[in-house]
């Protein structure tokens, strides 16, 4: 047997408060607030200014007001919605308009099922905890010698460039002799006469 269903044809406009305990599908207007226990449906082309308080709730037309449900609200692709948004279960289809909050309640994130990737990275720390084996403990433990680093050798400095040598000092000029030693006469060397020198004679 179907449950009653209630209608708002397109030509009804509703102003006041609606309450039930039937699903109610809106095809015209309503103005007001709405409180079902039941399923509320508002079909492409109604209209609903209110505040909504119902169990689920289907919008394909337009809604302005916030609207509170307790299992779930579907927005079709036609929905159009102005307001906040409260349930634990919201469904917005691709091509639906929406402006406003929304809260789906309080979210258990410890209880957030871990995916394999983040199972095989918590498993992986595990192994290097492992004991050493005895053959591990008896191997040697090589060390390896620190490789000396070369540094490239400076570039030997130039020498600061000397000053250039001052030039030698000119040599002082002589001094001329005196008035006086110029004038003075040499006498002449004397004569010497040859000795042991005897004339040849002529043989006749």
């Amino acid at each position: 047997m179907n449950e009653p269903i209630t209608i708002i044809g397109t030509d009804t406009v509703v102003s006041g408060n609606l309450e039930g305990d039937e699903d109610l599908t809106i095809e015209g207007r309503v103005e007001g607030s709405i409180s079902l226990s039941k399923t509320l449906t508002i079909e492409a082309g109604g209209v609903v200014r209110a505040n909504i308080n119902v169990r689920n709730a289907i919008i394909s037309g337009v809604l302005v007001g916030n609207i509170e449900a307790q299992e779930s609200v579907h927005l079709t692709e036609q929905g159009r919605v102005v307001g906040d948004i409260s349930a634990p279960r919201v469904i917005l289809v691709d091509g639906a308009s929406f402006r406003g909050n929304i809260d789906m309640g309080d979210i258990d994130v410890d209880a957030a099922p871990q995916t394999t990737r983040t199972r095989s990275r918590a498993a992986a720390p595990a192994r290097a905890t492992e004991e050493p084996t005895a053959a591990e403990e008896a191997a040697p433990v090589r060390m390896r010698r620190p490789v000396p680093v070369r540094t490239p050798a400076k570039p030997a400095e130039k020498p600061a460039a000397q000053p250039a040598a001052k030039a030698a000092a000119p040599a002082p000029a002589a001094r001329p002799l005196p008035q006086k030693v110029l004038n003075k006469k040499i006498p002449p060397a004397p004569k010497v006469r040859a000795v042991g020198k005897a004339k040849a004679k002529k043989k006749s």
